[in-house]
């Protein structure tokens, strides 16, 4: 069986999420859908897969049922099950930048199309709007990477790193677009007056730019058994995880000496053989 992988999220209000977790579960369940959604009183997150008459029928009910309009959501295929479980989460915000951010002005959106042009424009300052896990498979171009762990570091280092009143045009993107959705409008809050997103993320890029035309270097990172898409969203044969699934792996980390599969790899080598040494001082 082929899996239709569809990447969604939409911002809309939600007062009354909680009530449609059970709801949302019965629907995904009745037709094998596996992967996660995430609901909240600002709208709808998540990663789902299933036959493509269930993803059909299940897409439809979001539409006109749940968020009684149309949205965009990205669309892949994979040939084994990408998810182990079905899950249906409630949280207080779809994505939290760990700040409050008005979302009724959002930056200027780039369709995939529009995207190399301004990214090749000198001027325009590239942030990729990811953890640094998922920037180490691939990212475009020119982009600057904030090394961050998480989505709620990237305030603290546009404080550090940036200034509105000298860095006027910023683009920044993410894997399927929430997070640079809801990063510019926190961007237009602090000041910045020209921001702009790629609109479906990575992932609508890859499908739509004809890999001699891309400005993408190296693969995507998802959240599924897949770890990585390339260009027209093929599944990576080479992309994995550490043993402790902290480091996403390229196929030049796996050559490296302290790679060892299910044991450990390059970069949590080190603390490893640091804590095995120091546990060797331990009084017994």
């Amino acid at each position: 069986m082929s899996f239709v992988v569809a990447a969604l999220y939409h911002f809309f209000d939600f007062p009354h999420f909680e009530r449609m977790r059970a709801p949302l579960l019965e629907e995904l369940t009745a037709r094998s859908i596996c992967g996660s959604l995430l609901i909240t009183p600002e709208g709808i997150n998540g990663t789902i897969a299933g036959s493509r008459q269930a993803m059909h029928e299940f897409l439809a009910y979001l539409k006109n049922d749940v968020i009684k309009s149309d949205f965009d959501y990205k669309e892949s295929f994979c040939e084994t099950k990408p998810f182990k479980r079905t899950k249906v989460r409630l949280k207080k915000e779809t994505i939290s930048i760990g700040e409050k951010v008005s979302l009724k002005k959002v930056g200027t959106y780039v369709s995939a199309h529009e995207w190399n042009a301004l990214i090749d424009d000198p001027e325009t300052i590239i942030i990729d709007a990811r953890n640094r896990y998922e920037v180490h498979l691939g990212t475009f171009e020119r982009a600057h990477n904030p090394d961050i762990r998480t989505f709620k570091k990237l305030p603290a280092y546009v404080r550090n790193t940036l200034d509105p009143a000298k860095h006027k045009k910023i683009a920044t993107f993410c894997t399927g677009g929430i997070r640079c959705e809801k990063f510019s409008a926190w961007m237009l809050d602090q000041g910045f007056e020209e921001v702009y997103h790629l609109k479906g993320g990575i992932l609508k890029y890859l499908e739509e730019i004809p890999e001699s035309e891309s400005r993408w270097q190296g693969e995507c990172y998802v959240f599924d058994e897949r770890i990585a898409v390339g260009h027209g969203l093929a599944a990576s044969q080479t992309a994995t995880l550490c043993a402790a699934r902290e480091h996403t792996l390229t196929q030049s980390d796996q050559a490296q000496p302290h790679y060892v599969q299910d044991e450990h790899c390059p970069y949590c080598y080190p603390q490893k053989n640091a804590a095995t040494a120091a546990n060797l001082l331990l009084p017994a």
